[in-house]
């Protein structure tokens, strides 16, 4: 559309003898219930005009259709300018759309680290880690497409006090059980001993308070707390049994999490371990004492004061000479920037860590590290499911692998209803429900702008009509079949330019001339949810276009030419904004 501001500026001096720059011109996609596809906004210039809003429109309007071929025609509604560019221009932006290398944006020589996942070795995957390794993972399908180098992280929570806790569990309670003595996935085997934890503690607890003890008082006193404490402190002086016992359970877990992100279809470039960098950032507090940034107090804990920031004072160190989780994270941030000098690092972590990034970026910033600057929490939203909140350690978590399997079957039931898959091969049949249930899960939860909690409901998410996963699926299945029946070799055909075109190719044409930039857009803003409603409204002006206009019976041969054309990249543009989503696309259905 550059071409258009150039002339409407052009346009501002013949006409008005004022000057206009290209860059305060706007121009909007029309809107549906008046005639044309661009629409210029005159209210913002009338000061230049000095003419009335519908005045200035028209004279702009005329100056146009006169000089440029593209503008066929134009309509003005009070102070809106709506113009009809012509079928010749779309037929030129859709010959555009044709070439192979349409949709991947060139090189930009930045990269990006992404860090998504960040799981604890004590329970398996549930919903709110299928949300972030969904989004993760498609914040860097679409930097990757945007032009960025691109590293996947994912920094597993392998250490600590929560471990301990399933460790010793499994220790005093779990006569020796495995993986293959149970059945069970190993981060499922593990995940169950939190929970018998729990389970035993509370009754500790309540044990406590019946001889005397208040609440607070029970919780620091129960046995099973104070040897999970000790068994840390064993872990951290690296007494061989306790790191032999918790290798042995962390493979187990490791195993039971591939699993599930081969699943989910997520992967990772580089993974860093808590274990490794927990002693992180002894350095940092040093270096921050030596400029002054720390100051210390006389218990000799240190800290910094960032209430002119509007925070609060933080510790960064204790009194004892141990670290606290945010002089890890500083050290971890510094780890990752010395192994990859990326000049972006995205952590996708869930909302209630807002507070915290703001502090750790912040210390960075202070500590002069040139590279905070490019640091990034992508904030999102909790997901509820209609029947509430979720708790791993009561064991009501809404299980990661128990979701994809509940997903598969809702949509064999879904499926099956319609009576669409009777010709199906078993394994087809198999392999299909299981893209149709995995493309409604990513599609719900990514469709939605990451910060907003959103409540998921998975039969909701399956339904072949509306905006969803599966409806997209349909429409490329759809297109597929057309093609199919067609039998051409379209990527070797030359189509002649047709003389007119009907709406529905307009809007079409229109749809997908914009992908790249919905995908710069997507990018910038870390926003899956701009690709996901991008390839809800392609696929709903597709199937507008396939009820309205023949494809295949049509007589003449150079439009079906023209139309399967059409269809073909379509599919292609839908299939390139779903994988985006890592959502596979389905030939039939």
């Amino acid at each position: 559309m550059k071409f258009l501001h150039q002339a409407i500026a052009k346009a501002f001096q013949d006409i008005f003898d004022t000057q206009v720059t290209e860059e305060q011109l706007s121009l909007e996609q029309t809107k549906k219930e008046f005639e044309g596809q661009v629409t210029f906004v005159v209210f913002p210039f009338i000061r230049y005009t000095k003419k009335s809003p519908e005045e200035s429109a028209r004279l702009i309007g005329e100056y146009l259709k006169s000089r440029l071929n593209e503008v066929a025609d134009f309509n003005v509604i009070k102070g809106f300018l709506n113009l009809v560019l012509s079928d010749s221009y779309w037929v030129d932006v859709f010959l555009e759309i044709t070439r192979p290398d349409f949709g991947q944006l060139p090189s930009n020589g930045q990269k990006v680290m992404v860090e998504y996942s960040s799981p604890n070795t004590n329970k398996p995957l549930h919903l709110g880690h299928i949300r972030n390794n969904l989004l993760g993972y498609s914040v860097a399908e679409i930097l990757k497409s945007a032009g960025y180098e691109v590293i996947k992280a994912n920094l597993v929570n392998d250490r600590g006090i929560h471990i301990c806790k399933s460790m010793l569990a499994w220790q005093k309670f779990g006569n020796g059980e495995t993986p293959e003595s149970t059945g069970l996935k190993g981060d499922h085997l593990v995940g169950k001993y939190y929970v018998i934890f729990d389970q035993h503690y509370k009754k500790e607890i309540e044990a406590l308070k019946a001889a005397g003890k208040t609440e607070e008082e029970a919780k620091k006193q129960a046995p099973l707390i104070l040897e999970a404490q000790e068994m840390l402190q064993q872990w951290e002086a690296g007494d061989e049994e306790v790191i032999s016992l918790w290798k042995k359970m962390n493979t187990w877990v490791y195993a039971g999490f591939q699993e599930t992100y081969s699943a989910l279809g997520v992967d990772f470039d580089q993974y860093y371990y808590e274990s490794n960098t927990y002693l992180l950032g002894k350095d940092i507090v040093e270096e921050g004492l030596s400029k002054g940034v720390f100051f210390q107090k006389p218990d000799g804990s240190v800290w910094i004061d960032l209430t002119p920031d509007g925070l609060d004072e933080k510790l960064v160190r204790r009194a004892d000479g141990t670290s606290v989780y945010i002089t890890q994270d500083l050290g971890t941030a510094q780890l990752k920037y010395d192994d990859f000098k990326m000049q972006q690092s995205i952590y996708v972590v869930g909302n209630e860590q807002d507070y915290h990034f703001k502090v750790l970026f912040l210390i960075l910033e202070k500590l002069g590290k040139s590279w905070a600057k490019g640091l990034y929490h992508l904030s999102y939203g909790m997901v509820d499911l209609p029947s509430g909140k979720m708790k791993s350690r009561e064991g009501t978590v809404v299980d990661a692998d128990d979701l994809i399997e509940e997903m598969k079957q809702t949509a064999k039931e879904k499926t099956e209803e319609l009576g669409k898959v009777d010709h199906f091969e078993e394994a087809e049949k198999e392999n299909l429900y299981r893209m149709i249930g995995l493309g409604a899960l990513k599609y719900f939860l990514l469709k939605v702008e990451p910060k907003k909690r959103l409540l998921f409901d998975p039969k909701e998410s399956i339904d072949f009509q509306g905006n969803t996963g599966p409806f997209i699926q349909y429409t490329h299945a759809r297109i597929q079949s057309v093609l199919s029946k067609a039998d051409k070799d379209l990527s070797s055909i030359e189509i002649k330019r047709p003389e007119t075109l009907k709406e529905t190719e307009v809007e079409l044409i229109q749809l997908l001339s914009k992908y790249p930039v919905i995908l710069t857009s997507a990018a910038e803003d870390y926003n899956p949810a701009a690709i996901a409603n991008f390839a809800y409204d392609l696929a709903k002006a597709y199937n507008k276009f396939y009820q309205t206009e023949s494809i295949l019976k049509v007589e003449e041969e150079d439009l079906k030419l023209f139309r399967l054309k059409l269809s073909h990249h379509t599919a292609l543009t839908l299939n390139k904004a779903m994988h985006l989503l890592g959502i596979e696309m389905p030939e039939r259905m």
